[in-house]
């Protein structure tokens, strides 16, 4: 429960007061019934009985109403995509990424790598392609009274005020199978921005597409093939698969190098979708996409996860990243669009994000004490922690010596949280030490000191314990 004692009566406070009391009296009963009405749900399901609908989204962006769960909760209107609340954030969330860049490199963004999730998609109603959209200049049309999305415009040079940005698109499977509507949206967006005459520096997009369509011209391919290859930017697994591969490699030891990952990353998304294209084996041009890359760019609808507890984080943008690196033989930029908070969304560096996730939640101590309340899964949302840092780390190059001491100090060298995990999860900590000295052994973690002495021993008495 949370108490909320009378506070001072100074300005601002009534305010604050007034949040307390809504958290009391509107979100924390809403929580509390959350238990019972799973269970609730469970057995009506179980007994063939009906289960109430509801709507489904993150609470932490607003969505009270999905409280309490436990019933049968339905999506969206996928014609109704990108909504128009999503394309408000999108378009400001765009101008962000915009001016970030032009900061940071002194000049305009031009190629940019994006990946996009289906079920972000279903909670926030289209953010990431609205973004992407607007990066390119294109705004979505909805119908009068239904808002269903039904056209689009293509925003003039002159309203913009800067380049149109080519915008590679690496979608998930899931995204691939719910929203086929907007890969036909995007596509038809793409091809018809291609296919403006404007001056090669303000429309990258139309440029790229001129020229290799002349290039597969000459090389053998009739005009509509070459001109629809040229035209490919929405990437993602063949049809019947889904992720991007790069965890798979990383739990195997598969790899080597950086770029062993990155041609994992190239060989499960290299599939062309849009128009007839439906999965089209597309490798080549995927990687000649990637290699014109500036930036990488994936975005975070809510607060309620983040990178380090979720593989897909590493495997989506740290893959791109890699292979982009890689093919391009220069550093790219990296970015995390923070649309947590619909009204107000962030643009901060990959960097930037990885070392505030680790200091505020990874490092944590208060974080550390409450999974320790969960036994078994305690110890391995640690050993998930670490194992995402170290993947970060093999596709990113992002990781800092301090990090991994940060977290060797606070989950293996710090007694209490080792004995609970050795207590409820002792595969974990042969799994966190594990991979804390595979981090040493392949050079990631470069300088580890006495650090290296002291987890060689924890791994013997790990094995002395059995």
């Amino acid at each position: 429960r949370i108490a909320a004692p009378p506070l001072p009566q100074e300005a601002g406070w009534s305010e604050v007061q007034a949040i307390l009391d809504s958290l009391r009296e509107v979100v924390a009963p809403r929580l509390d019934a959350c238990g019972p009405a799973e269970m609730r749900g469970l057995l009506d399901a179980l007994s063939g009985r009906f289960v109430p609908a509801g709507p489904s989204g993150a609470p932490s962006r607003g969505r009270l109403d999905v409280l309490p769960t436990g019933r049968n909760f339905y999506s969206v209107d996928v014609r109704n995509l990108p909504t128009t609340t999503a394309w408000r954030i999108g378009f400001q969330s765009a101008n962000l990424i915009l001016e970030r860049h032009l900061q940071d490199h002194g000049d305009h963004l031009r190629q940019l790598g994006l990946s996009v999730w289906g079920t972000a998609t279903m909670r926030t109603g289209g953010d990431d392609i609205a973004q992407a959209m607007a990066l390119m200049g294109v705004r979505p049309v909805w119908a009068t009274g239904s808002q269903r999305v039904d056209d689009f415009e293509i925003l003039p040079l002159s309203l913009l005020d800067r380049p149109r940005v080519d915008v590679t698109l690496r979608v998930s499977g899931f995204f691939r199978d719910a929203f086929a509507n907007l890969i036909r949206l995007f596509d038809a967006a793409v091809q018809a921005v291609a296919a403006l005459d404007e001056p090669d520096d303000l429309n990258p997009l139309a440029a790229k597409v001129r020229a290799e369509r002349e290039t597969l011209l000459q090389s053998g391919l009739d005009e509509e093939a070459a001109r629809r290859q040229a035209g490919w930017r929405i990437f993602g697994a063949k049809p019947g698969a889904y992720g991007a591969g790069v965890q798979g490699a990383i739990d195997g030891r598969l790899w080597q190098s950086r770029e062993d990952l990155a041609e994992v990353y190239l060989n499960w998304g290299g599939y062309a979708y849009g128009g007839s294209d439906e999965g089209t084996a597309a490798r080549e041009q995927f990687a000649q996409r990637l290699s014109q890359v500036q930036a990488v760019l994936q975005n975070q609808d809510n607060r309620e996860h983040d990178l380090l507890d979720s593989n897909d984080y590493y495997q989506f943008q740290g893959g791109m990243l890699a292979a982009v690196e890689s093919l391009s033989g220069e550093a790219a930029a990296s970015y995390h669009g923070d649309h947590s908070q619909p009204d107000l969304p962030k643009i901060r560096t990959l960097k930037e994000e990885l070392n505030r996730v680790i200091r505020s939640r990874a490092a944590n101590p208060k974080w550390i004490d409450g999974v320790k309340r969960h036994g078994y899964k305690g110890a391995f949302e640690l050993a998930a922690t670490v194992d995402n840092l170290f993947a970060f780390d093999a596709t990113t190059q992002l990781i800092d010596d301090h990090q991994y001491a940060l977290l060797a100090d606070a989950y293996l060298l710090d007694p209490a949280t080792r004995d609970f995990v050795r207590e409820h999860n002792p595969h974990a900590l042969r799994d966190m030490t594990e991979r804390m000295l595979e981090a040493q052994q392949r050079g990631m973690w470069q300088e580890p000191g006495e650090y290296r002495e002291a987890l060689e021993n924890l791994l013997l008495d790990i094995e002395e314990d059995g």
